[in-house]
């Protein structure tokens, strides 16, 4: 799946991901309701910033990370789910 490029381009050592997504069965082959559904802690990032003085960013475009729980803010661009968060709140590239 080709990611479309962004109009948006963070600042700094911020980071955009979209989420990866959310599970709609369980392994024992449970549907989850949307109500119930966890929210991912996995994503792709799509554009990330410069960094900071000497501190560039880490991630690039196309890297698949994962990041804590509560990382980050939801924000919406062309119709799409994305979440921009720091570099730092970032735990792991898989």
């Amino acid at each position: 799946m080709a990611t479309k490029k962004l109009n948006v381009t963070p600042l700094h050592d911020r980071v955009i991901v979209k989420p990866a997504p959310a599970e709609e069965k369980t392994a024992g082959g449970i549907i989850i309701p949307d109500t119930a559904k966890e929210k991912p802690q996995r994503g792709t990032v799509v554009a990330a910033g410069t960094g900071k003085k000497d501190e560039p960013v880490t991630v690039k475009a196309g890297d698949t990370v994962l990041y804590g729980k509560y990382a980050g803010t939801e924000i919406t661009i062309e119709g799409l789910e994305y979440l921009i968060m720091r570099e730092s709140d970032i735990l792991a590239i898989v």
